[in-house]
């Protein structure tokens, strides 16, 4: 009862939006292409920029016209929380989708008492506009998903992992209370697979083989006969009518990665010397040895973001009079990081370029786009000296933490240093993240905004 009344309300709420929204019918199509480098703080740009373009060069996003920060806001998961000053993608993709400040974990769910949040895509969806969702990560994760679904916990990913969701014996969630023999919508991809959005494209195919509730489909056939037309290749894709509504899942999981360290290799533990054991100050290191990165080859057998971003926009626009809203993400900048791969990361950014340069080419053919480009939160990698500045002084200094030595194009080396936990993996940190947007922008994006702003900047641009 509690699900089907908070339903209600979300409603009314996307009846009112239609209603705002047919004041500006007879305008131009107006679009707002959203991409988001999950991750993708300060840091992780000037380790791309570095290695992509050199000490000197220019990424895309240093062209754009608008350039500004994001406050990331989190509150404990209590109706009156606290600040909780580092984020996870739940949370923050929630903040962008919905306009609201919630707890980790969520899924455009609010903290403490489990509403529903209408989110942007709704919100358009209700006003006429098309919508579509691109990522490299899997379409369930965290950050697609939160555009699109409501559900209490990220992990929640499939109809097998509703109850007692555990990772190595561990229970780190619980969605009863969201099934729908129970009331609510179901796992992420059974939202997916029942929403209105027209493209859908990335990995997690695995979340779609399991057999939707209450039905003998699986949910990937569900999502087609609820009229998606399901592609799993380039071909495909490439292929596909922009007549109809487009599902594509290109991996099991999440879409390989275009660069990795040689050999797979990763940030490594400087190895300090007996005697450095026994005091700080005796004895000496010897750090990692540098690595290149080279190509995954892994990546050669799924689309590009590029590829992706392309056809998610001649879908979108096909035979559109109203316009659309397209959020595109290149998560595994986060993912890779987590893992201490800044080769991973830097292949990550330089995919984002390239979707980024695609929407500003459409953007360039219909004026009335807004591009905007964000990450969801800060992370891990940091930028250290290769050669110490302290090394002058007759001690071993070197990082408490992992670190890896990076060979780049220009001839130089470059570390990257991973040091937040003792984990297995890294952690988010709780920097400002970076705002980029196109001329549209310039005049409706103030220099520092809060999170939660983006979704009132992208609802007065299209009207809502």
């Amino acid at each position: 009862m509690i699900r089907q009344s908070i339903h209600r309300g979300l409603c009314t709420a996307l009846l009112l939006a239609t209603g705002a929204a047919a004041q500006v019918a007879d305008q131009q199509p107006s679009q707002v292409i959203l991409i988001i480098g999950d991750g993708m703080d300060e840091q992780q740009i000037t380790i791309a920029r570095n290695y992509l373009k050199g000490a000197q060069g220019e990424l895309l996003l240093d062209q754009m016209p608008l350039r500004g920060a994001s406050q990331i806001l989190t509150i404990e998961n209590t109706v009156d929380g606290k600040p909780v000053y580092v984020a996870d993608s739940a949370n923050t993709a929630t903040s962008i989708a919905t306009g609201e400040i919630t707890s980790r974990g969520r899924i455009a769910t609010s903290a403490g008492d489990d509403r529903d949040l209408a989110t942007i895509v709704e919100l358009a969806e209700a006003a006429g506009y098309r919508t579509g969702i691109v990522s490299t990560a899997s379409i369930t994760d965290a950050t697609p998903a939160a555009f699109v679904a409501h559900i209490s916990a990220r992990y929640c990913e499939n109809p097998g992992a509703m109850v007692d969701v555990s990772y190595s014996d561990i229970v780190v969630a619980d969605c009863s209370a969201d099934l729908k023999s129970n009331g609510g919508r179901g796992s992420i991809s059974e939202q997916l697979a029942e929403s209105n959005v027209d493209v859908l494209l990335g990995g997690g195919s695995k979340h779609f083989a399991p057999t939707a509730e209450g039905t003998s489909l699986t949910v990937a056939e569900l999502a087609r006969e609820k009229g998606f037309q399901l592609v799993s290749n380039a071909q495909e894709l490439a292929a596909a009518q922009p007549d109809n509504r487009l599902l594509g899942l290109f991996s099991r999981s999440t879409m390989p990665v275009r660069l990795q360290g040689e050999d797979g290799r990763k940030a490594e533990d400087p190895e300090p010397s007996m005697l450095n054991h026994v005091h700080r100050y005796l004895g000496d290191v010897t750090l990692p040895e540098p690595m290149d990165c080279e190509p995954n080859p892994d990546y050669a057998a799924v689309p590009t973001l590029k590829q992706m971003t392309d056809a998610a926009l001649r879908h979108l626009a096909h035979d559109n009079d109203r316009g659309f809203f397209l959020m595109i993400e290149s998560a595994s900048i986060d993912k890779q990081s987590h893992e201490r791969k800044p080769c991973g990361s830097i292949g990550e950014v330089e995919q984002l370029e390239e979707a980024l340069a695609s929407a500003l080419a459409f953007a360039g053919e219909y004026p009335n786009t807004l591009v905007l480009v964000t990450a969801d939160h800060s992370q891990a990698a940091q930028m250290i000296p290769e050669i110490s500045l302290f090394a002058a002084f007759p001690i071993p200094t070197y990082t408490p933490g992992k670190v890896a030595r990076i060979n780049t194009p220009e001839g130089s080396r470059m570390a990257v240093n991973y040091a937040t936990t003792n984990f297995q993996m890294e952690e988010h940190t709780g920097a400002a993240v970076p705002v980029y947007g196109n001329s549209e922008a310039v005049g409706r994006v103030p220099p520092y905004i809060r999170q939660p702003e983006f979704f009132t900047i992208t609802r007065e641009y299209l009207g809502l």
